[in-house]
């Protein structure tokens, strides 16, 4: 999985220092995930009640809500399988904000499931965190 989203340090153009950040990130959270830790998982997410998630249940805010809702869906390792992460697009707004698009994969014994995600990351106390996370599938 590194593989997937270390590709962009093999490429043309160079990565810059925020890029590298926000993809070790994720690949700390697809470890995280594929050791059964969801806390360690939701480190990449920021601590607040104004994280916003949007997916098929709507919108919710809150990390408290979102923790809760990971813990419930993916209650056992059954449910968690193994992640996979794609990254396809990273667009720097500013030097505050990132907009990250890529495609989610779980291989899963009791069914695998997919889909597409948007993140918007901030640079908080100069460490990106995903402040808003849109998730289809």
């Amino acid at each position: 999985m590194l593989a997937l989203l270390s590709l962009a340090a093999f490429s043309q153009t160079p990565v810059s220092p925020d890029e590298q950040a926000i993809r070790k990130l994720m690949a700390d959270q697809v470890d995280a995930w594929n050791r059964g830790s969801i806390d360690d998982f939701m480190k990449g997410y920021w601590q607040d009640d104004s994280l916003q998630f949007v997916g098929k249940s709507g919108v919710s805010y809150g990390y408290v809500n979102a923790l809760r809702h990971y813990k419930q869906t993916y209650a056992s390792p059954e449910q968690m399988g193994r992640l996979f992460f794609t990254l396809l697009k990273i667009q720097p707004l500013s030097p505050e904000y990132c907009f990250v698009t890529g495609k989610w994969f779980l291989k899963r014994t009791v069914g695998d499931i997919g889909g597409y995600y948007t993140l918007l990351f901030r640079k908080i106390e100069s460490q990106w965190k995903i402040v808003a996370d849109h998730t289809s599938g």
